[in-house]
């Protein structure tokens, strides 16, 4: 197991049928806007914008939103806002581990908003260090399995760059590499004409822990309620489930 969460590789596919588009937008644009003012406006040349970039064209973002974006995260029209990164730690129900990633204008209004959401959904805030010291980086590719993609032609075409684990979860394959190594395994991929999900680098837990169906419904209200807010960027967890328990909550 790598530790990457099954429902985390399922939330962008419901999300792009999701009531809350508009609030996936927003983030994704944030990224766009973010990964523009750190490393230029030009794809070519900044890998990260480009996984920006290409993880909103999945999600439907609309092209003039992303060349928007683009060029406010670059200061072409001086219209560019500036974002800080904090991160929360936290507990959600049964101790599950949370890891909170803002990025804001606003520091004292994303803390009031972490809180409040943790508060009212089973959750208690945690102490720095106290959740972290689980988590470590990690790039997370997500591979939709379709005809000719298997697990042995991802581990061919990625075989020369090097990965750490390639997962297969029936609809999906993750792969999981090094955060400096995720562009290789990614453009390997392109060029061996197999196409991918999403490419992020993660926090992913090294001490997963499994789930029954009620805690994990506690658990996703509780991820679902700090993504409302328009502060937080990701949120991460060590909980996973079953394929059972899994079944059970896609049937809600």
């Amino acid at each position: 197991m790598s530790g990457h969460s099954k429902w985390a590789t399922t939330k962008h596919k419901k999300a792009a049928i999701d009531a809350k588009r508009a609030k996936l937008f927003a983030k994704l644009i944030k990224n766009i806007e973010v990964a523009s003012r750190l490393g230029g406006p030009d794809l070519d040349g900044n890998p990260t914008l480009f996984d920006a970039v290409q993880k909103g064209r999945k999600s439907s973002l609309p092209a003039d939103n992303i060349e928007r974006a683009i060029k406010r995260g670059a200061g072409i029209g001086g219209d560019g806002v500036e974002y800080s990164t904090i991160m929360y730690e936290g507990y959600g129900p049964n101790g599950v581990a949370i890891l909170i990633e803002c990025l804001t204008d606003n520091k004292n209004r994303a803390a009031a908003e972490v809180r409040l959401a943790v508060s009212r959904n089973g959750g208690t805030m945690a102490d720095p260090g106290s959740v972290s010291y689980q988590f470590s980086r990690k790039g997370v590719i997500v591979v939709a399995a379709a005809e000719g993609v298997t697990e042995d032609s991802l581990l061919e075409a990625v075989l020369e760059v090097g990965v750490d684990d390639i997962e297969d979860r029936g609809e999906q394959f993750v792969i999981t590499t090094d955060p400096s190594d995720m562009v290789s395994v990614r453009m390997a991929l392109q060029a061996a004409g197999i196409d991918y999900e999403s490419a992020d680098v993660e926090f992913v837990s090294s001490m997963p822990i499994q789930t029954d169906a009620e805690t994990a419904r506690k658990v996703i209200k509780l991820i679902d309620a700090l993504e409302d807010s328009d502060d937080v960027q990701n949120v991460y967890s060590n909980f996973d489930m079953s394929p059972e328990v899994m079944a059970e909550l896609e049937n809600d």
